[in-house]
């Protein structure tokens, strides 16, 4: 904040007033809705397993006691009612949007509910982008949740942009895969974090290695990352590892992701937990 503010947001013209973009930006929730935790799912690029790891985290919150929630934020490629074998549509009245809820109780809401025909490709603008995710948050009669995942489009752009202004955004998780060139991508998205002084959670790396049926051993297809380096280099305490999982793959195929099991997110979902 300038030494010389005036405290009048309205007339202020500083660009990189926090203040500024804190008190303009924000974009109250629905009068109905009382959301506790809000939980920014990222990357740097597309392809890395964003979607499902938003989607494991939201069935290991639920599977512990909490009021979950969804929001599919990635309006060019949504992909969470899939994961999920959501095929009903979302009721939208005159008075709210009211969101989708899986077999689990997680409650979700996605450009696939509301459009009629869902293979229709959505060609948008950024700002129609960004004000459809705004009127997820806003319009959603979302009543109690204890904890949100955002599951945001890949990059840095309007829409990843937009969540973090105009969302009350608790924390972020960064997902990444083990090559050199997303590890220097995911960069990208830590400092833009950073900018928008957003708090990392963690980070989960994808296809992190392969466990062989016939040698139990793990084997690093992609070689070993440097991503714990990284994730010590930003201070991020919490690093978690995903297999290449073929189990885990058909279950995601089959919209059936609230029957995996496994222990890989459990450390990250106790740190989202303590937030």
């Amino acid at each position: 904040m300038s030494e010389s503010c005036t405290h009048n947001c309205e007339t202020c013209k500083v660009s990189g007033c926090k203040d500024r973009t804190a008190q303009s930006l924000e974009v109250p929730a629905n009068e109905f809705s009382n959301i506790k935790k809000v939980i920014a799912v990222v990357s740097g690029k597309g392809g890395v397993g964003k979607s499902m790891v938003t989607s494991l985290l939201s069935v290991l919150s639920r599977r512990r006691g909490n009021e979950t929630a969804i929001i599919d934020a990635d309006i060019t490629g949504p992909s969470i009612p899939k994961t999920f074998k959501i095929d009903q549509k979302a009721l939208v009245t005159e008075e709210a949007i009211f969101p989708v809820a899986t077999k689990t109780g997680i409650e979700m809401i996605s450009i696939n509910l509301v459009l009629e025909d869902e293979t229709k490709p959505v060609i948008w603008r950024g700002p129609i982008l960004a004000g459809t995710v705004k009127q997820f948050w806003s319009d959603v009669m979302w009543q109690d949740v204890d904890i949100m995942f955002v599951d945001c489009p890949p990059g840095t752009g309007d829409v990843p942009l937009t969540v973090f202004q105009s969302l009350p955004i608790d924390g972020i998780v960064v997902v990444t895969s083990p090559q050199d060139l997303v590890s220097m991508i995911v960069e990208k998205a830590v400092k833009m974090a950073e900018m928008m002084d957003v708090p990392i959670i963690g980070i989960v790396e994808n296809m992190s290695y392969f466990v062989c049926d016939k040698c139990d051993e793990k084997h690093y297809i992609y070689g070993e990352s440097n991503i714990d380096e990284l994730a010590n280099n930003y201070g991020i305490k919490h690093v978690a590892k995903l297999p290449m999982e073929k189990k885990l793959r058909e279950l995601v195929d089959a919209g059936l992701i609230e029957d995996f099991q496994g222990q890989w997110l459990d450390g990250l979902m106790d740190a989202i937990e303590n937030c």
